[in-house]
């Protein structure tokens, strides 16, 4: 072989056959990254028929079979199932006898750790628990999506180093996560993500009730720039009315808000105690103007008016500050 020439991955020693139970967004893309990392996806279970399409794009050629002929044919198996449906999972595949000595099992779920796994792991298989901290589209770019992600890593102390290993195999960073820590931690990825495009879609939403033409090429920058603040300063990068105090300002969203879209005013309000409250703690918000405004956010009658209260000159000037 020239020098140009790359090894085939699957030429590699100590290769393992894997096997995906539960063809959600998440299982075929993680045994497509090992599957380029070297190691053979052998099988894969899915119910919907879009599980089943899913799988057939993602990994072609891996023949579709049931859970337990997963564990029967493969030394590492992915289980990839709703966070809900896991112990079940777990429990019926050990007392069937589904699981073998010495196979790696790993699940993705970011709730659980590696006690989930226990009944597998009194017949003898090696738990794992690899969350990636990534949103999955259930499409080819999830693999390249893998690069650089952080995975939460729980495991017996004894498999820790092959489960760092499996997650720099996929493109991942390892982060090791407590067994005690893991809701706590899943918490924080959910309120963060899942909340983030809840408040996206609500605010394209108000962008095109209010005559906005492209709400994403609009808040594209502004909630790129927001992001990258965020990250780079906490809450440093704080701003907008709550955190300047503007109390009229507040209470012409809150007024708007409930005459064009009401079902928006719970959230809106709950965010903004939220941020005032941090706003406070950091000294970014004066304790002076805190009184109006967390008056405003408790719907108190008698907010503030005149230029600057609702329907003045001033609630729509540099919101996005």
């Amino acid at each position: 072989m020239s020098t140009s020439q790359q090894p085939d991955p699957r030429d590699r020693p100590a290769r393992l056959t894997v096997g995906v139970v539960g063809a959600g967004r998440v299982g075929p893309a993680l045994a497509a990254s090992l599957q380029l990392a070297g190691h053979r996806p052998v099988a894969v279970s899915g119910v919907s028929d879009t599980s089943r399409k899913r799988a057939a794009e993602m990994l072609p050629d891996v023949p579709l079979v049931p859970p337990a002929e997963v564990l029967e044919r493969a030394e590492l198996v992915l289980l990839t199932v709703p966070d809900d449906t896991l112990p079940a999972l777990v429990e019926g595949l050990a007392e069937t006898g589904s699981v073998r000595p010495g196979q790696l099992l790993v699940h993705t779920s970011g709730r659980y750790g590696a006690k989930v796994l226990d009944p597998a792991l009194r017949a003898g298989a090696l738990p794992l628990a690899l969350h990636p901290a990534m949103t999955f589209t259930g499409t080819p770019v999830d693999v390249q999506r893998l690069a650089g992600c952080s995975f939460g890593v729980t495991a017996p102390e004894e498999l820790r180093l092959a489960a760092e290993a499996l997650v720099i195999e996929m493109g991942g960073e390892p982060e090791w996560i407590a067994e005690e820590r893991r809701p706590l931690y899943h918490a924080a990825l959910a309120l963060g993500a899942n909340h983030l495009v809840t408040l996206v879609a609500q605010s394209m939403e108000l962008l095109r009730e209010a005559g906005v033409a492209a709400p994403d090429r609009m808040l594209g920058p502004l909630l790129g720039a927001a992001l990258d603040n965020a990250l780079r300063s906490g809450d440093a990068a704080l701003t907008g009315p709550v955190a300047r105090g503007d109390a009229g300002t507040v209470a012409a969203h809150v007024a708007e808000l409930r005459r064009h879209a009401p079902q928006t005013v719970a959230g809106y309000l709950a965010m903004a105690r939220a941020t005032a409250d941090r706003a406070l703690a950091h000294g970014l918000l004066k304790p002076e103007l805190a009184e109006d405004l967390l008056g405003v956010l408790a719907g108190e009658p008698g907010g503030p008016t005149g230029p600057d209260g609702p329907g003045g000159t001033n609630g729509a000037e540099g919101d996005a500050r």
